[in-house]
């Protein structure tokens, strides 16, 4: 079965015209689906309930990442799906990304945390990187099976950005990062990093902090031991310390003191999906809702026939 919806993935790459989405009419506003995009969601709405749901409470229950379903949705496209197509991606837009979002939410949290948090990562470099950088890390992930890792929160430091204290210091043609990132989404499986360091303590916000691309292997990362999250048990979220971490100064994404401008712009771009996220946990529980009033019963039928539920 899933060879099949692997080959509807792979007749949609590249193909999905933007062009009929959200069309003006006569009529007004058109917000219906295409018919590529009632594909793409069929497809990740079966992989959802076929291989996701089936194990959703074990993962949850044990906290073990769920590699082998990562590995399925990575060859069906459910994974680093935004990638350009010069890169190998499928350029999937956000109102696609958000299709195959709350699908796969719907089924279990952590396990969709975990085929979208790349990303989160992939997207400041598709924002802001030179081509060199684009090829190699975006690249790479269309080629095999990685994780990536966007590295912005600290312990003291979550939605206040402007608060980092990890630093980046410039020695010749690198730059040395310290300091401690903290719930980082793949921390501990990441085959490299999206970094936020200050690199400059004078200036403001806008200008203070710089970007890197940051491979998973430098010597001096640390990854800590994985937290254990409430309700996303199967996502691999710790943190992640940078001790004389030596990144070349070619990794730097965007300009140097443009770092703060690249995080906020990613922010711009993911949030829907954190949103929709929402929706389909929210559909989920209604679901499960009915389905329990309608098997429970008190005075001698279903709950749901109280007016009150």
């Amino acid at each position: 079965m899933l060879r099949i919806v692997a080959s509807t993935t792979r007749a949609l790459r590249g193909v999905i015209p933007t062009r009929t989405r959200g069309l003006s009419t006569d009529q007004g506003y058109n917000f219906r689906l295409t018919s590529d995009q009632l594909d793409l969601q069929q497809m990740a709405r079966k992989f959802s309930r076929e291989r996701i749901l089936p194990v959703a409470a074990h993962h949850d229950r044990s906290g073990e990442y769920p590699w082998e379903i990562l590995r399925e949705g990575w060859r069906l496209g459910l994974t680093d799906s935004a990638i350009p197509t010069e890169y190998g991606g499928t350029g999937l837009s956000v109102v696609d990304g958000c299709l195959l979002g709350e699908e796969l939410n719907y089924a279990c949290c952590g396990i969709a945390a975990a085929l979208a948090i790349n990303g989160v990562a992939e997207i400041a470099l598709m924002l802001a990187a030179n081509e060199q950088l684009k090829k190699s890390f975006l690249g790479r992930m269309t080629e095999e099976f990685l994780q990536a890792a966007y590295c912005v929160t600290e312990p003291s430091a979550g939605s206040d950005v402007g608060a980092i204290q990890t630093r980046a210091r410039r020695v010749g043609d690198e730059f040395i990062i310290n300091g401690a990132k903290q719930w980082i989404t793949n921390g501990g499986v990441a085959n490299w990093y999206f970094v936020l360091a200050r690199t400059d303590a004078k200036q403001r916000s806008g200008k203070a902090f710089t970007a890197f691309a940051v491979e998973g292997d430098t010597p001096g990362i640390i990854r800590g031991p994985k937290e254990w999250n409430m309700g996303q048990r199967a996502s691999n979220t710790t943190g992640v310390t940078f001790e004389e971490v030596r990144v070349p100064a070619t990794n730097v994404v965007g300009a140097e003191g443009d770092g703060f401008r690249v995080a906020m712009s990613v922010f711009d771009r993911t949030r829907p999906g954190v949103g929709i996220a929402a929706v389909g946990l929210a559909r989920r529980c209604i679901d499960e809702s009915i389905k329990y009033a309608v098997e429970r019963k008190t005075m001698g039928q279903p709950i749901i026939a109280h007016q009150s539920v």
